[in-house]
């Protein structure tokens, strides 16, 4: 089973991958990683220090990756890590933090005041859980506002039980939707 770990940078989707990894020995494909090293994209964005991915290169090369990883991985879970993610997966798990706390986090990683900026507005509209929507059949909100990376697992880890057990009419908490930051950035 595939499962795209996605939000906006800042929200804690590679800390949170790497403690599934190493909790439930879960599979990770760090998606920002291969798409760098595997030069699959289209072109570098250098005024905003990043760049642009072919979602169908990604795609063709993830195909055979996914299958050697989800014979694998337990429970044959594979964790899709990336602000991209939910352009691939069918489920989503979307990260989500106060837009106010994600400045704080992108500062302390040295992010330019324009990407912070950006990010933080991208998370105040709901943009990646607006994309999720549009792109996949399963989407799941998890806030990470205020929260450990070790809390946030166990909500993702949750998620994930529930969905191999079929119980996912218990998962109403992680509903998207509950969580409103429009007026919170400028």
């Amino acid at each position: 089973m595939l499962i795209g770990l996605t939000g906006t940078p800042g929200t804690g989707k590679t800390s949170v991958s790497r403690l599934l990894e190493k909790r439930r020995g879960w599979k990770v494909i760090y998606l920002n990683d291969l798409i760098k090293e595997e030069h699959l994209y289209t072109e570098i964005d250098e005024e905003r220090n990043a760049v642009v991915a072919d979602i169908e290169l990604i795609r063709s090369r993830l195909t055979g990756i996914i299958n050697e990883m989800e014979k694998e991985s337990t429970n044959g879970i594979v964790i899709l890590e990336s602000h991209l993610a939910h352009h691939i997966t069918d489920i989503a798990i979307v990260l989500r933090a106060y837009p106010p706390e994600l400045k704080k986090r992108l500062e302390m990683r040295g992010y330019s005041e324009e990407k912070i900026k950006e990010n933080a507005e991208a998370e105040a509209i709901d943009l990646i859980l607006a994309e999720a929507f549009e792109w996949c059949d399963r989407v799941y909100e998890v806030n990470t506002t205020g929260r450990t990376a070790e809390e946030t697992a166990g909500d993702v880890e949750r998620i994930i039980d529930h969905l191999l057990s079929g119980k996912e009419e218990e998962l109403q908490e992680y509903t998207p939707g509950s969580l409103d930051w429009i007026d919170s950035v400028p």
